[in-house]
């Protein structure tokens, strides 16, 4: 029984074709993680980072902690907010502040209607 010229050019064949799904497959997954997590990711920082500068006086604002207040003096990474009721006044940091509810450079549905 003999198997070729005894070099084995079927099993190097073989060798270097299993290779390539293992690369497709590879890249596959690097492509699915970008596309699915990374890219995803950076878009939502971007927008966070631009929701940060457009801050203004009179935005009303929620935070990560769960307090909606309205901005009353803003510095370099400090926020002065007040909070409804008893206006009570807080310093808080920018990078704590999750949404703006109402910015304060739109009008209302009620002033437009006036």
């Amino acid at each position: 029984m003999e198997f070729g010229s005894g070099t084995f050019p079927l099993g190097a064949a073989q060798g270097q074709a299993s290779m390539i799904p293992t690369l497709v497959t590879i890249v596959m997954m690097m492509a699915i993680f970008y596309f699915g997590i990374i890219r995803p990711n950076k878009k939502k920082e971007k927008e966070a980072a631009k929701m940060l500068e457009n801050l203004a006086v009179g935005d009303k604002i929620q935070t990560y902690g769960g307090i909606v207040a309205k901005i009353v003096q803003i510095k370099e990474d400090v926020v002065l907010v007040e909070s409804s009721g008893m206006k009570t006044r807080l310093e808080l940091m920018k990078w704590s502040i999750k949404s703006v509810l109402k910015p304060a450079h739109k009008k209302s549905s009620e002033e437009e209607t006036e």
